[in-house]
């Protein structure tokens, strides 16, 4: 039997509002996104992007429509239950690193413990083992001021995997980055989703992030375009897939 969706959207709606004028931002999303798929969210600014990948972390509840994710609807969850799925099972990494500069690379990659309120005894082991990941594990003690723009970013992916999560969530993660480096960084997140099976999004306006994905998910205008429907979903073709686990409708396909 096929595993679930790990990131499910049906009927989701989202505005914002300025004073008396409304602004939707997503129009009626329907999405579904298999464990293990590399996914690339690409359309132009304004079309809802970051807020999908926002409502996918939880961190937007005001929308509606169901958001699940893995296995939870997030709509269903207290404040302190969605914390904790945030912390266990999602990732985040972002175009600024938001590294702290007065930590070591290795107090910034075990960060999530602090924010868990627990003591994990192997707190800097498993910090070191996730920095040795992504191949940066020799700058464990330096401090990010000492770092170059794509080891920080290595060691915000570092911090990302500390909790081992099954999903990573990526905003523009290659913008403040050179192309070689870039290119590096794309590298290392089709590796995490090879070898260690890490489902990835990644909102990107970028050609050479998209090309590396394993779909495409493109937005306009709130609405999802092309690339709709879970890849592989119970060992079925893409194209298959895609019709059992988030039907096409004629609506959804204009703006």
């Amino acid at each position: 039997m096929s595993e679930s969706p790990i990131v499910r959207f049906e009927g989701v709606t989202k505005s914002y509002r300025t004073g008396k004028v409304e602004t939707p931002v997503l129009r009626g999303v329907d999405l579904a996104i298999a464990p293990g798929e590399l996914c690339a969210i690409v359309g132009t600014s304004g079309s809802g992007k970051s807020t999908l990948l926002n409502l996918i972390g939880g961190l937007d509840r005001a929308y509606s429509g169901t958001v699940s994710v893995a296995g939870q609807d997030l709509g269903a969850l207290s404040d302190a239950e969605l914390s904790h799925l945030r912390n266990e099972k999602v990732g985040f990494v972002f175009q600024q690193f938001n590294l702290l500069e007065h930590l070591s690379c290795l107090e910034n990659v075990a960060m999530p413990a602090i924010f868990a309120r627990r003591t994990l005894p192997d707190s800097h082991e498993r910090a070191q083992r996730a920095l040795d990941r992504v191949g940066i594990g020799e700058r464990s003690r330096d401090l990010p001021q000492n770092l170059s723009g794509g080891q920080k970013q290595r060691v915000a992916i570092a911090r990302a995997l500390f909790n081992r999560p099954p999903l990573l969530l990526c905003d523009e993660p290659t913008g403040n980055l050179d192309s070689k480096t870039g290119q590096q960084i794309i590298e290392l997140f089709a590796e995490l989703n090879r070898q260690d099976g890490i489902t990835l999004i990644i909102v990107t306006h970028e050609s050479r992030v998209s090309s590396a994905a394993h779909r495409v998910i493109r937005l306009e205008d709130g609405r999802i375009v092309d690339g709709r429907g879970a890849v592989g979903v119970e060992g079925a073709p893409p194209d298959e897939a895609a019709a059992e686990v988030s039907p096409t409708t004629a609506a959804e396909g204009s703006t």
